[in-house]
């Protein structure tokens, strides 16, 4: 695989505006509740990312459409409909991340961290998976089990840095004997995610790949409230997405490499009961930070079965949701290894691709700029090609970067 990416020491978006802060201070009921003992810090919105998680009762359901431009939704902002979330998505009752979730055979479950420093420099990716996704290992457990294996037998922490002082990108996957994990502990490894109730601490202790170096520290995310916002992603419910956290500060102190920074982050969880094969063609999905610090999150899904749907929706700091109707749907500029992609966009002009972090024979993260909700934004973006990640000359690839130690 090869990956494209900016100069080592130049900034991996302009920053040609200034941020607004994020105001607010009354958390909408069964929305997002707000986490005790608030920090006193401007909170940004930030990321979102890929499948997610609802197992019954559904807490706040988009109508989500196939068409781009004229789909309906429900109007106003999101309302959640129970009063206690259960165990599901990778969340708590009380919507905050938690760890001990059953996950059944052939399934996946994963915690999402996207962030960005408040200086433009620095960024990174961080996604800890109980039956990987991506793993060619789980992969071929399942081909020769009768299409199940155990989810906790192939688990990793994905992290991915990037801006001055160069790029690390880790994903060493670990057996059942490597792992543990109760409610508020997911032990992977040497690595670790612990939640207390008011922070996210995760300690990396990993090794870069392909190339090996150390990739060690401390990523310490403070949600400002916790999302019970959950949808599904394909037409029959069996894969979903939502945010835990989508307003949160950041605090990396990373010792190798070294460097130190704050910013905005934004923290999701993923779910499927069946293989991601199973259920989709390919996906585009972006978020966008709004003028006034808000998030917008576009997702735009090509399921195995039924028509296409799109999840279009605005988080605001305070917890509130509205949904929108998506524009016109754009298509990019081919990857370097010509990967298909699209983004939606209110300008007659294609949207912008300013830089992309990484560029696989299946998948591609990227900054564009587009027009979104009457305003010019920036954009991360994502593209996955499912037919490409399961191809065999992709599967017999990705153990040279997703080694396992069973």
């Amino acid at each position: 695989m090869r990956n494209q990416q900016s100069g080592a020491d130049a900034s991996l978006w302009p920053r040609n505006r200034g941020l607004t802060s994020a105001s607010g201070s009354n958390v909408a009921a069964g929305l997002c509740a707000p986490v005790s003992g608030q920090w006193g810090r401007t909170v940004w919105p930030s990321d979102t990312r890929l499948d997610v998680g609802l197992r019954a009762p559904v807490i706040a359901q988009q109508s989500t459409g196939p068409l781009h431009g004229g789909g309906q939704r429900a109007p106003g902002a999101g309302r959640a409909d129970g009063s206690d979330v259960g165990t599901f998505g990778g969340r708590g009752p009380d919507g905050g991340p938690r760890f001990d979730q059953v996950v059944p055979p052939g399934g996946y479950l994963w915690w999402y961290v996207d962030a960005l420093s408040d200086d433009g420099e620095y960024g990174l990716s961080i996604i800890a998976f109980v039956g990987s996704v991506f793993s060619p290992y789980y992969a071929w457990a399942r081909k020769r089990q009768g299409g199940v294996a155990d989810p906790d037998n192939f688990c990793a922490l994905n992290v991915a840095l990037y801006g001055k002082g160069g790029k690390r990108w880790t994903m060493t996957e670990r057996g059942r004997s490597h792992v543990s994990r109760n409610a508020q502990h997911y032990q992977i490894g040497p690595s670790s995610l612990h939640w207390d109730g008011q922070a996210l601490t995760i300690d990396i202790d990993e090794v870069n790949v392909p190339v090996p170096m150390r990739v060690r520290g401390r990523v310490t995310v403070r949600p400002e409230g916790l999302c019970h916002f959950v949808t599904p992603l394909d037409n029959e419910g069996l894969h979903r997405w939502g945010p835990i956290a989508p307003c949160s500060r950041v605090e990396v102190a990373m010792d190798n490499p070294k460097f130190n920074w704050r910013g905005h982050a934004y923290m999701d969880s993923n779910e499927g009961d069946e293989p991601v094969e199973n259920g989709f063609q390919d996906w585009d999905w972006a978020r966008a930070e709004m003028a006034n610090g808000d998030t917008s999150v576009v997702y735009d899904v090509r399921p195995q079965k039924g028509p296409g749907r799109v999840v279009a929706q605005r988080f605001s700091p305070d917890g509130r949701y509205t949904p929108f109707t998506p524009p016109s749907r754009h298509q990019l500029p081919a990857s370097g290894w010509l990967l298909s992609r699209g983004m939606c966009s209110e300008s007659r002009q294609t949207p912008e691709v300013i830089s992309t972090l990484e560029d696989t024979p299946f998948y591609v993260r990227s900054l564009l700029r587009t027009q979104l909700l009457g305003e010019s934004v920036t954009a991360v973006h994502e593209s996955l090609d499912i037919p490409r990640l399961v191809s065999l000359p992709v599967r017999f690839m990705l153990p040279w970067r997703m080694p396992r130690r069973a």
